[in-house]
């Protein structure tokens, strides 16, 4: 694509605004809308590409799981630190690598160039072409979606897919269990869980990862499969596979039980800031003690677009964040 195809515009700074809460940098835009509780600081960056090599773990090495003889167009909603979407750019460098987030700032300056950054609310109705896209990713988008929002983004989805088209959907959730059973609501693990589950609502569905496959298939979908993944919390398996696992998620569990509580627990549920260190600290003693064998459930769920392989060009407003914080906003116009 020529730049004839591109319009600059104007990053509008309401997208990149931040505030600071308890040491933590935030987006003010997804605050302000109930968008968003987890921070947009360099830390939770550094998170967001540790938990992409931890799934790269766990899915070994699949960034895709349907089956795609060819991928022309692409979109992943919601691309946070833009590792799965640098990826698939650079896995497949004929293909257009779209990626939508309402923050662009965790992104790496450098990206390949079939990869395209956009800044958009999710929760927005989706204004791309109908039948455009070979692949939707969308993964950890339960923190992001409203709760009343999952239907209209489900079929937002389907609509924007060309016939044949896949959907892909990874969801945690963040209700840690006990592989035997000795982790109780007594302890701090469960008692972080329920907080955080708590703390979401009314704005967020906490439990959207169980629901992916029936939200799926009411939308339209065929040849919808889930699949249970059980993700260690530490290195306590005696499965070489699934302890290696839980040794590369310790830091990630290790930082989200801070990162995802502090804005919520604080604001929404009125704890102190001394109070949610104190029981964050007591949850990471517990998510490394092998005893409790603690895990978070993993879902994916995949479906596929009724039809064949119809594909059609449209237009697409966004702003557009490409290769730099200081560099050019774009408006990619396609026709």
């Amino acid at each position: 694509m020529d730049d004839s195809d591109l319009q600059t515009v104007p990053l509008d700074n309401t997208y990149v605004e931040t505030v600071v809460h308890h040491d933590r940098e935030f987006q003010r835009y997804a605050l302000d809308n109930g968008v968003y509780f987890a921070p947009v600081d360099e830390d939770e960056a550094e998170r967001l590409r540790i938990i992409h090599n931890v799934f790269n773990r766990m899915f070994e090495g699949r960034l895709i799981f349907p089956p795609m003889p060819q991928l022309r167009r692409v979109l992943e909603c919601g691309f946070g630190s833009a590792s799965w979407a640098i990826d698939v750019a650079e896995q497949y460098p004929t293909c257009e690598v779209i990626g939508i987030d309402i923050y662009p700032n965790m992104a790496p300056e450098i990206i390949p160039p079939n990869l395209n950054l956009q800044v958009d609310d999710l929760n927005r109705p989706s204004t791309f072409a109908s039948n455009h896209f070979d692949l939707v990713n969308s993964r950890l988008m339960a923190g992001g979606i409203h709760s009343n929002r999952w239907g209209n983004y489900m079929a937002d989805i389907l609509r924007v897919l060309r016939p044949g088209g896949w959907c892909q959907m990874v969801e945690i959730y963040f209700n840690a269990q006990s592989d035997n059973g000795t982790l109780t609501d007594n302890h701090a693990l469960r008692t972080w869980s329920s907080r955080y589950l708590q703390s979401l609502q009314p704005y967020k569905d906490p439990r959207a990862a169980l629901q992916l496959q029936n939200w799926m298939t009411d939308a339209g979908f065929v040849e919808v499969e889930r699949r249970l993944i059980i993700l260690p919390l530490s290195g306590w398996s005696s499965d070489p596979r699934d302890h290696d696992l839980g040794v590369a998620n310790r830091d990630n569990v290790h930082r989200l039980l801070a990162s995802l509580a502090i804005y919520p627990f604080t604001e929404r549920l009125g704890m102190t800031p001394a109070d949610v260190q104190l029981l964050v600290a007591q949850a990471r003693i517990e998510a490394d003690n092998p005893a409790f064998k603690a895990y978070f459930p993993v879902y994916v769920c995949i479906g596929r677009k009724p039809g064949g392989s119809g594909h059609s060009k449209g237009s697409r407003h966004h702003h557009s964040h490409r290769s730099g914080r200081n560099g050019d906003t774009r408006k990619r116009a396609r026709t």
